[in-house]
């Protein structure tokens, strides 16, 4: 089995995304280990949701929005922030390491920060190791395309 960590970013439509975008347009080099899910906002992110990629086999997982202070839903970022924090203490108490789940914030012109955060993200969660809940790689690739099929429906519910 391949043990190249699977890193899934959530990523808010306005900056973490568009930063992300911007990473590509730059051409700039990180791992290509992240799949990138395009949200809304992150203040959509529930814990569960977070629990459900980890259940799928991914070995870490990135919730990125944007800057504290200009949420373009106000305060969307802060929830998320509440949130991954609670899910970080049930992945504690279940027996997963908590660094594998980490919430950063960024504007849309940082792409060159979006490629840092994925190459920290990827030597940590390379140090950690594969997920204990890691399945065959297909499995995780195809868990991934769910998620991401569920994160286009939610963004077309709010283009309604």
């Amino acid at each position: 089995m391949d043990n190249s960590p699977v890193i899934l970013a959530f990523c808010c439509h306005y900056c973490a995304y568009a930063a992300a975008d911007l990473a590509g347009t730059m051409r700039l080099q990180y791992p290509g280990s992240v799949r990138v899910l395009r949200l809304p906002c992150t203040g959509k992110i529930e814990v569960n949701y977070l629990l459900a990629a980890f259940e799928r086999g991914v070995d870490g997982v990135i919730v990125a929005g944007c800057l504290e202070g200009g949420c373009h839903f106000q305060e969307g970022n802060l929830r998320a922030r509440r949130r991954v924090e609670r899910a970080k203490q049930l992945l504690k108490e279940i027996g997963i390491e908590p660094e594998r789940l980490e919430m950063f914030n960024l504007s849309s012109a940082e792409g060159t920060r979006f490629a840092e955060i994925v190459s920290e993200m990827n030597q940590r969660i390379a140090a950690l190791g594969p997920s204990p809940l890691r399945h065959s790689p297909e499995h995780v690739e195809h868990a991934i395309e769910e998620l991401r099929e569920n994160a286009e429906k939610a963004i077309a519910g709010e283009q309604k």
